[in-house]
């Protein structure tokens, strides 16, 4: 009885193998070999496109801060005496002006310089009155704003220069010689081609959003400013003396 069943169940997968072989000769697409099958697998996750990596936002670049230098020597840097400024003026200047009426007169050959935004004048100049000729008047300009941008640069709060002298009649002159016995009769600033800018004081910049100004010291800004002026005599724009008593820059276009 054993054997029977034994038997039986022999022939039953033998039938099942021929009738899966049949079907497997009649129709090969019915049953895909197993390999194929993986490989297809494999095949479908390779092309899946990958997740996209979020980028991160860039920092922002950071405004990089100028040194301030200053230059190596003062008397060395700015040496222009009378005797070479005088002939500057004298070149590039108008007739001197007798006094403040006539100057009102001659504005075919002054610029008007009394308002700006890269310099004031100083409040309380009394000695002279804010005209200079065209050249004179674009280098006061330079000045200021070459100032203005070497602090941005070197990041500190803006300041404007502050201009303490500019041009003097024949009636400003007599009345300086008569106060002060040092000033010279045959002065630059009667040309309208000469000014001064203070270096003990400076202008700092009101904000128009109400922000409070900032003050920073003449020990700070004066480097600064001797920088600028030391850019500018180099390239031939003018002629600059360090005066002491004066506390000042004293300068003549070229």
């Amino acid at each position: 009885m054993r054997r029977l069943k034994k038997k039986i169940f022999y022939s039953l997968c033998g039938g099942t193998v021929a009738v899966l072989a049949a079907v497997r000769w009649c129709n090969p697409h019915v049953v895909q070999p197993y390999a194929e099958c993986v490989a297809d697998s494999v095949a479908e996750v390779a092309v899946e496109p990958a997740a996209p990596v979020a980028k991160s936002e860039p920092a922002p670049a950071r405004r990089q801060r100028h040194r301030i230098l200053g230059v190596h020597s003062y008397e060395d840097c700015f040496p222009d005496l009378q005797e070479v400024q005088i002939v500057a003026a004298r070149r590039n200047g108008v007739r001197p002006v007798k006094n403040r009426v006539e100057a009102e007169h001659r504005k075919q050959e002054l610029v008007y310089v009394g308002a700006s935004p890269y310099f004031s004048i100083d409040r309380a100049m009394s000695q002279s009155i804010p005209y200079l000729v065209p050249k004179a008047a674009s280098l006061l300009h330079q000045i200021g704003r070459n100032f203005i941008d070497s602090l941005y640069v070197k990041d500190v709060p803006a300041h404007r220069i502050i201009v303490s002298s500019v041009l003097r009649t024949e009636d400003d002159v007599n009345r300086l010689r008569r106060v002060n016995g040092n000033a010279s009769e045959q002065s630059c600033h009667r040309f309208g081609t000469t000014f001064d800018i203070t270096y003990v004081r400076f202008d700092p910049v009101h904000h128009a959003d109400g922000t409070p100004c900032v003050y920073v010291s003449d020990a700070i800004l004066k480097p600064v400013l001797s920088e600028v002026l030391r850019d500018l005599r180099q390239q031939g724009l003018c002629y600059i003396k360090h005066e002491r008593k004066q506390s000042c820059f004293h300068i003549t276009v070229r």
